[in-house]
């Protein structure tokens, strides 16, 4: 589905078509490690359910470029061996397209990883009309079309308050068209954007305004967050 002109929802990614860019956000690599240490009893199988996702996604689109849109790992001081491991792994799958690594609060320490396979490391990566930022920050000069991380958006429903729902974001900033990315990571549900406070400073001000794409089994639009009626398209 498209969000944006030249740019579909893909999944819980998003496609820039003009230039075949693939970009992903907030897969927190090595999170079940540390709930591990801390004594949570979930199924360790958070890295397989993204690799087989991501995988599906590269089947669907002609990638040659992926941008990783901030926290490619959890921990933020050292690298844990699950953290590495993983990291590794993924680029191993992801082969010999182009990878951007755009830094986000938690990639302290991303210096041993991209020196390894040759990664480059922005706080932002500009493509045509289009600046990609994690969105915990907000950098100097801006876009057409912001793309941020970040806040991991989810929505709930009055009649399912308990069940939460990954989303797309779409709105203003400034006078740019904004949009905000859910999480890669299935542990992280997300910040429940119709009740919860918004963590990044591009979302500060109401939002109520926003459109919403629901991802469930396809992709779901919505007017606004106010509203959450389904618009037929």
């Amino acid at each position: 589905m498209k969000i944006e002109k030249g740019i579909k929802i893909v999944d819980l990614s998003l496609y820039i078509e003009e230039q075949k860019t693939l970009v992903i956000c907030d897969l927190h690599l090595g999170y079940e490690e540390l709930l591990k240490k801390q004594g949570y009893l979930i199924p360790f199988n958070q890295y397989e359910d993204i690799v087989s996702r991501l995988k599906k996604i590269l089947d669907k689109v002609e990638v040659k470029r992926i941008i990783i849109n901030g926290d490619l790992k959890h921990e933020f001081g050292e690298i844990s061996n699950s953290e590495w491991k993983q990291v590794m792994d993924l680029l191993e799958l992801i082969g010999d397209k182009e990878v951007i690594l755009v830094r986000g609060n938690h990639d302290n320490i991303l210096g041993p990883i991209a020196g390894k396979k040759n990664i480059k490391i922005v706080d932002k990566y500009d493509i045509n009309d289009i600046t990609i930022t994690h969105g915990h920050i907000i950098p100097g000069i801006l876009n057409r079309v912001l793309v941020i991380g970040h806040e991991h958006p989810c929505v709930s429903f009055p009649e399912r308050p308990d069940e939460k729902y990954k989303a797309f974001l779409k709105g203003k900033f400034e006078g740019s068209t904004l949009i905000v990315m859910p999480s890669f990571n299935f542990i992280f549900p997300g910040t429940d954007v119709t009740r919860e406070k918004s963590l990044s400073p591009f979302l500060r001000k109401n939002v109520s305004d926003f459109e919403v794409f629901v991802v469930e089994n396809k992709i779901y639009r919505f007017k606004n967050l106010d509203s959450l009626k389904l618009e037929k398209i």
